[in-house]
């Protein structure tokens, strides 16, 4: 892999610690925070930033810290990537908003070209742009129901797709996301879902085929609308099924005519090193929820499928007042252009080869698992000799790190994954800077 910054600000690419972490400045911005915000909105890090770029992100006290988040796989080119700042700059000197269910617009139109064209599978498909992943999943359930006229939604352990009622309900863990917030939406029922780490060896077949029989005994094919999930979940610690096991699931749903959706607010956009994540096994969805790295950080989402799905809702029941603002129409463009010009899909699998290496490197017993696919990999921690979860470990792993200036998230069921998600513009020296933090990090703790 080369040294180089692809994207973003000219900022010095270093890992620069002038005061502790958080720092004064931050402290005061936080205590303004508590003040001002709700509760509720919660941070990782409480550091205030002023720029980002590459593989940086630099807060209110100067500190320039080494971003393994990229705001939850959001800045996948990189934040304020160049291409992006200069279609959204052309964008917002022309017109800001019109909704495009009132004047509609070029960019809109493109956008759904892109998708079209770009995602799984070569039939005829139809795209649909809102602003957030759970808003976009929830629409592809309203989309399923209309098609299929049945109501019956099968999600997965560990799944995660969002806070909105029916989201909520989808996903699985309780706190922080569901806990208090009930009553939840109706006809949402969860199935096993392949994890290797935990299954005793159990194939991807073999747990698509435990998966089916309890969905055939406890909901019938003939009552389900849609089978939504992750190819890789997110929250959920990210878990990638077995071998086998999505393609089982896919063929069983298209010979029950149930919709088969692919939930790619996370894996989506070069992430996995491929374009989306059901391009390992040649999974082609019928239809696919996009999100997080679509925009270079600006706020859009999309339901991406087969035409006859998507064309079976009547006119007016899909849509939104900022659906598909035209600033976001124009980063999603320039974004989509950046990773095929910078083939930020060959640097997710450099910078996930890299990380793998490293982190199996470090030969610590307390790591049960590691495991990804391209530029979003992650460590299951355990108490050593077992796979009892250790989120004690986690917790202070993630601390310690931050305090050296390194960023990086947490995740899974048992609260005991580190995930790394760092922007596929970051330099070489940066992610193995990163990295030897990490593993100090790994020996004193």
């Amino acid at each position: 892999m080369n040294d180089h910054l692809i994207g973003g600000p000219a900022l010095p690419q270093e890992r620069r610690l002038v005061t502790a972490i958080p720092g004064p400045e931050s402290a005061r911005l936080h205590a303004r925070k508590a003040a001002a915000v709700a509760a509720g909105v919660g941070t990782t890090l409480p550091v205030y930033t002023v720029a980002a770029g590459g593989g940086v992100i630099v807060d209110a006290d100067g500190n320039s810290l080494i971003d393994l988040g990229s705001g939850i796989a959001v800045t996948t080119v990189g934040n304020s990537a160049p291409a992006v700042v200069d279609a959204v700059t052309e964008q917002l000197q022309a017109f800001t908003h019109t909704c495009f269910m009132v004047t509609p617009y070029d960019g809109y139109v493109r956008v759904a070209e892109k998708l079209n064209e770009l995602t799984p599978g070569s039939h005829e498909k139809r795209t649909a742009l809102f602003n957030s992943g759970a808003e976009a999943v929830e629409n592809a359930v309203k989309i399923a129901r209309a098609f299929t006229k049945r109501q019956a939604v099968v999600v997965f352990d560990h799944a995660y797709h969002g806070r909105t009622n029916l989201t909520m309900a989808m996903t699985a863990k309780n706190m922080p996301y569901k806990h208090g917030f009930g009553p939840f939406a109706s006809e949402i029922y969860r199935a096993p879902l392949s994890y290797a780490f935990r299954d005793g060896g159990l194939s991807g077949e073999a747990a698509a085929f435990r998966a089916i029989d309890l969905i055939e005994k406890q909901v019938g094919a003939g009552n389900l609308a849609a089978v939504v999930i992750e190819p890789i979940q997110g929250e959920g610690g990210f878990i990638v099924p077995a071998d086998g096991f999505l393609p089982l699931l896919v063929q069983w749903c298209h010979d029950n005519g149930v919709v088969f959706v692919a939930d790619e607010v996370q894996t989506g956009f070069a992430r996995t090193g491929e374009l989306f994540a059901c391009d390992h096994e040649a999974v082609v969805p019928d239809l696919i929820v996009t999100a997080k790295g679509i925009a270079g950080g600006l706020p859009l989402s999309a339901v991406t499928g087969r035409a006859e799905i998507m064309d079976a809702v009547n006119v007016g029941g899909l849509g939104g007042t900022y659906g598909g603002n035209p600033l976001a129409c124009a980063a999603a463009l320039a974004v989509i252009e950046t990773i095929a010009t910078e083939d930020l899909v060959g640097r997710a699998r450099m910078i996930g080869k890299t990380m793998v290496e490293r982190l199996h490197g470090f030969a610590d017993p307390r790591i049960g698992d590691v495991r990804g696919r391209g530029a979003m990999v992650a460590v299951e921690l355990v108490e050593p000799g077992t796979t009892n979860p250790d989120p004690d470990l986690t917790r202070a792993v993630a601390a310690a790190a931050h305090a050296q200036g390194v960023v990086v998230l947490t995740c899974g069921t048992y609260g005991n994954v580190l995930r790394f998600l760092p922007p596929l513009s970051m330099p070489d020296h940066l992610l193995f800077e990163a990295f030897d933090v990490l593993e100090q990090v790994f020996r004193e703790n």
